[in-house]
């Protein structure tokens, strides 16, 4: 009896020796390695290009009946290699997107499992629970040490009630304030490699937040629950009492993706799209009906217009003077921002100086459709308002001052993207956290704000060159990004001065111009005095034939803060649009991507000559180019560069 005995023990230790050894993940690529152990803790480590990466990273699900992760038992591990493609509904970076990937799935004993993915520009992983009843998650760990010491882009709140515009900060991860957090998404750079965190597939949970612990190594914070709230104002609620957990959800789901790219070229931090890859898919079966386009915006000069022979302001005739403006231009909609209504409260009455079903029939006769602004609160409290505003003929909302992710505010978003698509509504998210894949699966979601975006210029010239070049790489780089651009009165930060009836922006007019191709929304406004795009028909003309959509982008040349040239193609027309930060630039990019032996002709507006002084100066060149002919961008310090180029037969 004792050799079979001491065989079965020899089994057992071979057994959990198999399972406590690292377990190996590789991108398609082998540049990136995960290797992931599972003993007191679920821990992973990574190297990029041989280098070590992440060292002692770990995760864990803490439930109220369970640490899902600690002392975890093993049961399976199943590899498998996904290489398959998909065409998003709303293409605003590519009109294909390859999903191309190594997968890890780890189940452990308790009926949870792990999931890994690695891509050759990052990784990703998600708990899964398949548990009866509904479960409380009081907390998740989300460790991430970086092998070396690290300097992050972050944006730094004190609180987790915020609107998300917030300005980057720059510092070495050591130096950041451990009383504050940030949101995400979060810039990590070890000075070879850099990281771009955030999250996917976010449904019925929190967003997740950041904590640095020292100068290599972060922690996850969360918003709890909120249980009873209180009157606050017009547009909020006051939150008067929180559960001690995070989420009460079902036990059957697979949570949030937690994902990184990692890089050694910054470029493809602005060209990847782990989002999309990662969150659940369209889940509309007829979305003929969502048309992106650009839109006009009354709200950013208050609407005042000029010129006419009316009293402007939030009246009948105003209105219709955007709407003819929009109609002359091919411009599909506009907005009726706060002041259509007769309070914030009631989202159907309107102003008695509007008429809006007058309004909606005019633009009906102009091809223009309306979109209307709400307080999330107003449509909260009549739900009803989606089958109300499709009756009426109305296009789409643009919902704002939500300044909460907690898991009652992001149900709050999907019920938003689920009734409005029920009714044909397209959606626009103001005061907003950052896109997490709702806008994949409801791609009647076009856009998110959650940024310092142009309306910050009113009345503090917060959006400047500096943080517009951190947006290519962070907060666009996780999705839409309703930033508003479109500024006629450009000047440098030293001659801005703020003003509601004058507004401006900081940075040259090809600075201002180039925000159409690099950045990226389903919504792309035209913020300025329909006036003033009037009496510049050069500028106005490249805005409005720029498309929304897109079939093709690539990023030529980039540096995180510094500058980009983004590349995109729509049909066979290709545009460029190159923007810098306070500093000059020159970059020399080579017309590569054009087809050879094609004869074509570039039209761009550069830098005028004088544009280091006067940021409105401008030049148009039209002239011949072909494939591989080398372009010069000249930037001046805020400055800008963008081109159409198109075929010549």
């Amino acid at each position: 009896m004792k050799k079979p005995l001491s065989l079965f023990i020899l089994l057992l230790l071979c057994t959990a020796k198999l399972f406590s050894a690292p377990i190996e993940l590789s991108s398609p690529d082998k540049r990136i390695k995960v290797s992931v152990n599972v003993n007191d803790r679920i821990s992973y480590s990574l190297t990029f290009n041989g280098d070590p990466f992440l060292t002692n990273s770990y995760l864990q699900l803490n439930l109220d009946q369970a640490q899902l992760g600690a002392n975890a038992k093993l049961i399976k591990k199943t590899f498998s290699t996904v290489n398959s493609s998909s065409n998003p509904v709303i293409p605003l970076k590519n009109s294909t997107v390859v999903n191309h990937y190594n997968l890890l799935k780890l189940d452990f004993k308790g009926d949870f499992s792990v999931e890994f993915r690695a891509y050759n520009d990052g990784i990703a992983y998600r708990f899964i629970t398949n548990k009866k009843d509904s479960v409380i998650v009081n907390s998740e760990d989300v460790h991430i040490n970086f092998n070396d010491d690290v300097k992050t882009a972050y944006l730094e709140t004190g609180g987790f009630k915020t609107s998300y515009e917030i300005l980057y900060r720059q510092n070495e991860l050591g130096k950041v304030d451990k009383n504050k957090m940030s949101v995400l998404p979060i810039l990590f750079n070890t000075g070879k490699y850099k990281a771009l965190l955030s999250e996917a597939d976010l449904y019925d949970y929190p967003c997740l937040f950041v904590k640095a612990i020292d100068n290599k190594a972060i922690d996850a914070v969360f918003p709890k629950v909120p249980l009873v709230f209180g009157e606050d104002g017009d547009r909020s609620k006051k939150i008067l009492k929180e559960a001690g957990y995070i989420a009460k959800t079902t036990g059957k789901r697979s949570f949030p993706w937690r994902f990184l790219v990692i890089t050694d070229k910054d470029t493809q931090l602005a060209a990847n799209q782990m989002v999309y890859k990662l969150s659940t898919p369209n889940q509309l079966q007829d979305t003929k009906w969502i048309k992106p386009g650009q839109v006009t915006w009354e709200w950013w000069h208050n609407a005042y217009v000029y010129g006419v022979d009316f009293k402007s302001g939030y009246n009948q005739d105003t209105y219709k003077y955007y709407i003819d403006f929009a109609s002359k231009f091919g411009i599909p909609y506009i907005i009726m921002d706060e002041g259509w209504a007769k309070t914030t409260l009631n989202p159907f009455e309107p102003n008695p100086t509007i008429n809006l079903q007058e309004l909606i029939a005019y633009g009906k006769q102009k091809n223009v459709k309306i979109v209307l602004w709400f307080t999330w609160l107003a449509v909260e409290n009549n739900f009803n308002i989606f089958e109300t505003l499709e009756k009426w003929g109305i296009a789409g909302v643009k919902i704002d001052f939500m300044d909460r992710s907690d898991q009652w505010m992001v149900n709050y978003y999907t019920r938003v993207a689920k009734e409005a698509a029920k009714h044909h509504i397209l959606v626009d998210f103001h005061g907003a956290f950052k896109p997490a894949g709702l806008e994949v699966a409801y791609p009647n979601v076009l856009s998110y704000e959650g940024v310092i975006g142009m309306e910050q210029n009113i009345g503090g010239g917060l959006a400047t060159p500096n943080n517009n070049l951190f947006l290519p790489f962070l907060r666009n780089a996780v999705g839409p990004m309703d930033y508003t651009p479109g500024a006629m009165r450009s000047a440098h930060k030293q001659d801005y001065k703020p003003s509601w009836v004058n507004t401006m922006s900081i940075g040259t007019r090809a600075h201002q111009l180039a925000m159409y191709i690099v950045f990226e929304s389903g919504f792309q406004m035209l913020a300025d005095n329909p006036f003033n795009y009037l009496r510049e028909p050069e500028t106005t003309s490249f805005i409005t034939n720029v498309p929304v959509t897109w079939d093709e982008t690539r990023i030529l040349e980039a540096s995180v803060g510094e500058y980009i040239v983004t590349a995109k193609r729509k049909g066979e027309k290709w545009y460029i649009g190159a923007m810098g930060n306070d500093q000059k630039h020159d970059l020399k990019i080579e017309a590569g991507f054009l087809k050879a032996n094609t004869n074509y002709q570039i039209t761009l507006i550069k830098d005028g000559i004088n544009a280091d002084f006067q940021a409105m100066d401008f030049k148009r060149i039209v002239k011949p180019i072909k494939a591989g002919e080398t372009i010069d961008i000249n930037m001046v310090k805020d400055g800008g560069f963008v081109a159409v180029i198109e075929q010549v037969k």
